[in-house]
């Protein structure tokens, strides 16, 4: 057995890796950037590395370092996680070259399946069913426009050698494919170092099964069962499910036969996931699911099959690359209830999902649920890396028991310093649809309006924020003792921490307005006089406070003059996160239309669309492609039309 191991990624499945290692007493090594001096891996680790500066080109992605690192510490293995160097088959040869032990499958069977025109062409020599599209060598914008137009619309762009939603773009028509493959191509070129692509069919009704596998050096391959990863924004997953809905006995067994051949067919040793599309136009059909490509590695959401199955992964993963025969044969593997996973992000739903980055002041699931965490109170969650700063993972006796819990867990979901979708994931669980299993890849996107943050729910959080910050002039009876809020100063909750809990109801003949800062703005919020009991989340402090409720948070801080905070000038395009200029789409006196791309900024591994607020003319420019520009940098400046 593996007596050391070092963990050459971070984050949440850095930490996922050193529990079951430590489990089995087994030594681990971290490694860390200048972002993650202080990160949650590096303090569970027994030992810890720096390689580098922040960027992950310079540090998580530089195998030599790495492997450096591991000889340096006397590590005997090393675990690549997910993403980073995982999938990367020269950075797996290089570890076993370096007399290292690589807990994944060989170097051979990642560059089978690393690409995906490649991996299709295999699959379909193996007789594994491959979705209809182009896989040519022939990289002409031209070529591929005609391969598009062959297939016929809506098609996706995909990155050959790209996965996690990175690199695929939809396109419903002719007219777009140009912009598309332009921007398919350079986010490709950035995130893997390759811009080839290929097109395939987009399914109208699509569902994400994949399959896990697991393959060892003694000629044995099981699988453990299917996950359901459908639910998806901007081909991201969000919610994952073990098993799939609406899975009948007959699918199961040959989808899950299927994934056993892909991985028979390139010798596999270590998990793996077989991903397949399903036309879902007609439920789940053995002869309409389709083989999408195979990740040669553990999966974020590798935690709901662990549930159902009541298998550890990670511990196979070890025993497997230490030499071991897998623990257990297919007739011993069988599915025990339903285990759902929501991905905590840092991220502003509300601003198309644009990240969040900041200190983490608050973070707390006040329910009793599977948490991986990437964080804890008082970290940093840096522009760097991936926004995912946890799973929830809950599991049930069925489907509505898993849904019930998860839909609790993301309701009561406290983080403050960052901007998370806990309330988006609580009312995604909630929809009806979700709940009768009308799911599909498009789900979120057809349901956005109903995923918004509700008008009464923000009302509420103004309503608990204001009694918050008003709580020291409240008598033990709950009834407002005190003179007209316009003329008092509140400064009772001093330096520490307040967290109070309580019912009250204000007396009916006043009427009491309280001026607060939110996001840089002053509101001035009216008390209803019918302020009905009810138990409030939250802490003041002496300049205000947060409260929770429904998995949102609301900061506010006491604005008694009224006066406004820092705000941007009417039409002052600001850089939301600092992050690097990659297309400037306008130039300084151009005209532009309202909700015109003004410039595309890349930031946390993805790119962002800026566009004019209304119609006007751009006055003032102050971007360039390729400059790295820092949060709140003035970008471009509109002037309105009829100013």
């Amino acid at each position: 057995m593996i007596k050391s191991l070092l963990i050459a990624n971070r984050g949440e499945i850095a930490c996922r890796i050193i529990r079951t290692a430590r489990q089995m007493g087994i030594r681990t090594v971290a490694v860390y950037s200048d972002a993650d001096a202080k990160a949650l891996h590096v303090r569970q680790a027994d030992e810890a590395v720096h390689i580098g500066p922040s960027p992950a080109r310079e540090s998580y992605l530089v195998g030599e370092k790495i492997i450096a690192a591991a000889k340096a510490t006397g590590a005997e293995a090393v675990h690549p996680g997910y993403g980073f160097l995982s999938e990367n088959a020269a950075f797996a040869q290089a570890v076993i070259d370096a007399g290292l032990i690589w807990v994944g499958p060989s170097p051979a069977s990642i560059q089978a399946m690393g690409l995906k025109d490649a991996a299709k062409a295999l699959m379909e020599a193996a007789g594994v069913p491959v979705t209809p599209g182009y896989l040519g060598a022939d990289q002409d914008p031209a070529t591929l426009a005609s391969e598009a137009a062959k297939i016929g619309y809506p098609v996706l762009i995909k990155a050959v050698a790209g996965g996690g939603g990175k690199g695929m773009r939809l396109v419903e028509s002719a007219d777009d494919f140009a912009d598309a493959l332009a921007s398919c191509q350079r986010e490709a070129l950035s995130s893997f170092g390759n811009a080839h692509v290929l097109i395939e069919k987009y399914i109208q009704r699509p569902r994400h099964i994949e399959v896990q596998v697991f393959g060892d050096s003694h000629g044995n391959v099981v699988h453990l069962f299917e996950r359901d990863c459908s639910l998806q924004r901007r081909h991201q997953k969000v919610i994952e499910e073990a098993p799939a809905p609406g899975m009948d006995e007959a699918t199961r067994v040959a989808i899950c036969a299927a994934a056993v051949s892909a991985a028979q067919a390139v010798d596999y040793v270590g998990a793996g996931t077989i991903e397949f599309i399903a036309d879902a136009s007609e439920g789940l059909r053995a002869d309409r699911i389709w083989f999408m490509e195979m990740n040669t590695r553990l999966q974020v959401e590798h935690p709901v099959t662990e549930e159902i199955t009541g298998v550890d992964l990670v511990e196979w993963q070890l025993r497997v690359a230490s030499g071991e025969a897998l623990p257990k044969r297919q007739d011993e593997l069988s599915i025990t209830g339903w285990a759902m996973e929501a991905r905590l992000y840092a991220e502003d739903p509300a601003k198309g999902f644009l990240p969040s980055i900041g200190s983490v002041q608050t973070f707390k699931v006040l329910a009793p649920v599977r948490l991986e965490a990437a964080i804890e109170e008082g970290d940093i969650v840096s522009p760097y890396y991936d926004p995912l700063i946890a799973k929830i993972v809950v599991q049930g006796i069925n489907r509505y028991e898993a849904r019930r819990k998860l839909r609790k867990a993301c309701s009561v979901t406290q983080v403050e310093g960052l901007t998370t979708n806990a309330g988006f994931l609580e009312r995604l669980v909630s929809l009806r649809g979700f709940i009768e299993e009308e799911i599909d890849t498009g789900f979120i996107l057809r349901h956005a309006d109903k995923l918004e943050q509700p008008k009464q729910l923000r009302e509420a959080l103004l309503d608990e924020a204001a009694i918050l910050m008003l709580g020291t002039n409240l008598t033990p009876t709950g009834h407002w003792h005190g003179p007209s809020i316009e003329h008092s100063y509140y400064d009772r909750f001093g330096t520490e921490p307040w967290r109070q809990n309580f019912g009250f109801r204000l007396n009916a003949d006043w009427s009491h307005i309280i001026a607060m800062e939110v996001d840089g703005q002053t509101i001035l919020h009216e008390l209803p006089d019918d302020f009905i009991e009810r138990r409030i989340e939250g802490h003041g402090r002496a300049d205000g406070g947060v409260v929770f409720r429904m998995g949102e948070a609301l900061v506010v801080r006491n604005r008694w003059d009224g006066g406004s905070h820092r705000s941007a000038h009417n039409g002052a395009i600001l850089s939301p996160m600092p992050g690097k200029i990659i297309a400037v789409e306008v130039s300084q006196g151009q005209q532009v239309a309202k909700g015109q791309k003004l410039l595309t900024l890349e930031a946390m591994k993805m790119e962002h669309t800026l566009t004019a607020p209304f119609d006007g003319t751009v006055t003032e420019l102050n971007a360039a492609p390729g400059a790295q520009v820092q949060v709140e940098a003035l970008l471009v400046r509109i002037e309105a039309k009829d100013s």
